[in-house]
């Protein structure tokens, strides 16, 4: 259990997050029928950015893949990056539903931890689409410097993205190819699902991801970062060392997998910083982040 102070920290540190109005899109396209299968365009807003030049950052949000948690929250670091001088792609997908966990099967009651195998159908589809969809959405974006980001759940989200050129070749998500990226920034990621359940990471949601315990063997190859390696596309995970919510172990474990499988992943941890102050416009924790994608995308 976390001790007073650090939970007093992240309650401050939640709440600061979640204070900023929602920044509206420039645009806003679908990749798919279904009302979540959406995607947020900004386009930068430095004026130093000449036309059509501007990196393109996509943002994938966390919420542990539960319903109550949209794309909406993350609206403000979104608009944070573009006046970094980076256009933004905020993607949506389905998220669990809104019906308790049974207990004993998924863990701690509460809404559940994304669908199977909607929501990865969503992160594919959306990736899939993105290029053509940005041509149109967004001119001044340039996708031949794309890079990937996400928080928490959303990290996974990312790291996943760019694995799937690795996935087995049975998963219908697989692309005979890596992801033409610059790079991916995964914030706080549950990426590794084992260490993520020792530690309980967000009341077992990443089994509850999977469909149950019953599935977690049987899927956690099509769906693990820590399974999907090496990637051979840059990846930077940044991590708060105060993290209660996914804690530095999980990105740790992570970074180690990745060694054992002969790639080097880079690792940023922050000083006294806790899980919501990555996507927070008013911590310094996210002008760390923007300067990690900008190294990254020119």
């Amino acid at each position: 259990m976390p001790d007073d102070d650090a939970a007093a920290r992240d309650a401050a540190e939640e709440a600061s997050a979640f204070s900023h109005s929602p920044v509206a899109p420039d645009t806003t396209t679908s990749y798919g029928d279904h009302p979540d299968q959406l995607i947020d365009f900004y386009a930068p807003r430095t004026s130093d950015v000449a036309a059509a030049t501007a990196p393109l950052v996509v943002a994938l949000h966390g919420g542990a893949w539960r319903a109550p948690y949209d794309r909406h929250h993350i609206t403000p670091f979104a608009d944070f990056l573009t006046r970094h001088g980076f256009a933004v792609a905020n993607i949506e997908y389905r998220r669990g539903s809104s019906l308790p966990a049974e207990s004993g099967r998924t863990g701690t009651p509460g809404p559940l931890a994304g669908r199977w195998p909607d929501t990865f159908d969503d992160v594919a589809a959306a990736l899939d689409a993105l290029p053509d969809l940005v041509r149109q959405a967004l001119p001044q974006a340039d996708p031949r410097r794309t890079v990937l980001t996400g928080h928490s759940a959303g990290g996974h989200l990312a790291l996943w993205a760019a694995a799937r050129h690795v996935l087995p070749a049975d998963s219908p998500w697989r692309t005979p190819r890596p992801a033409p990226l610059r790079g991916v920034v995964a914030l706080a990621p549950i990426a590794d699902f084992v260490v993520a359940g020792k530690l309980d990471v967000c009341g077992g949601a990443a089994t509850q991801l999977l469909g149950g315990q019953d599935k977690f063997t049987e899927r956690r190859p099509y769906a693990d970062p820590a399974l999907l390696l090496p990637t051979g596309i840059a990846t930077t995970v940044v991590q708060g060392r105060s993290d209660i919510v996914v804690p530095q172990a999980v990105a740790e474990a992570y970074a180690d997998a990745a060694a054992r499988a002969g790639e080097v992943v880079g690792l940023t941890l922050l000083e006294d910083v806790g899980h919501f102050a990555l996507i927070d416009p008013a911590a310094d924790a996210c002008a760390v982040v923007a300067e990690e994608i900008a190294q990254l995308a020119w």
